[in-house]
């Protein structure tokens, strides 16, 4: 009997996160109320508030079922420091194929398109919605904090001053990356996302002199990668 119970407060809990996906893309986060969401899931706001705290909590929940799948790439590879024992194992290849892995799920997985969409385009810093600011930062972050080291470890491999601290090139690498994609959400059609990231971002890194790996594979297109 406790493990129905428990069964169906998972079943809720997901019913809940599905309909602020849908209301928060239709309507946007902030003119969407927590009643809405429950009734749009067939539960109650009693409900809404035993699974999450209010609707920041909800929001940040809602993201946390894509963006730990894509934060989790960075990790399924070698880490920087594995990589700096091995020469012949290439740490700018991982940081590649990592964000490849995170474009082609943005591409592929309906919701991560969609919950990314409301994360870029359907939310507004306000009240109790700057817990989802903060938790926007942590995920940048995050991904600088990667990529540094990422780059940190390839220039040390092959013995290459960088024209600019890392920790700049990281941020210029997460300005190309991120605002492809909010250009490829607003109209899906008008680029490949997955082709556009490739080729960008091997031509950033040839800017940064790792010419030698990228200048053959600048304009073509992405290798296939498994969904």
């Amino acid at each position: 009997m406790a493990r129905r119970t428990k069964e169906e407060a998972l079943e809720t809990r997901s019913k809940l996160l599905d309909a602020a996906e849908c209301l928060f893309q239709a309507q946007g986060v902030s003119r969407t109320t927590l009643q809405d969401i429950a009734l749009h899931a067939g539960a109650t706001r009693g409900a809404v508030y035993w699974h999450f705290k209010d609707k920041g909590d909800l929001f940040n929940a809602m993201m946390e079922r894509v963006t730990f799948p894509l934060e989790a790439y960075f990790n399924q590879e070698e880490s920087p420091a594995d990589i700096s024992k091995d020469a012949s194992t290439g740490a700018l290849d991982h940081t590649r194929s990592a964000i490849l892995k995170a474009l082609n799920q943005i591409v592929n997985d309906p919701r991560t398109r969609r919950v990314m969409e409301v994360a870029t385009q359907k939310v507004e810093y306000v009240d109790e919605l700057s817990v989802i600011r903060l938790r926007h930062l942590a995920a940048r972050n995050g991904f600088l904090c990667r990529v540094r080291h990422g780059l940190d470890t390839a220039s040390q491999q092959k013995n290459l001053q960088l024209p600019l601290s890392s920790d700049f090139a990281a941020r210029g690498l997460h300005a190309l990356i991120d605002g492809l994609i909010q250009n490829w959400l607003l109209d899906p059609q008008a680029f490949d996302l997955l082709q556009a990231g490739h080729c960008t971002m091997n031509a950033y890194f040839i800017g940064l002199g790792f010419d030698a790996d990228m200048q053959d594979t600048a304009t073509t297109p992405p290798p296939e990668i498994s969904k």
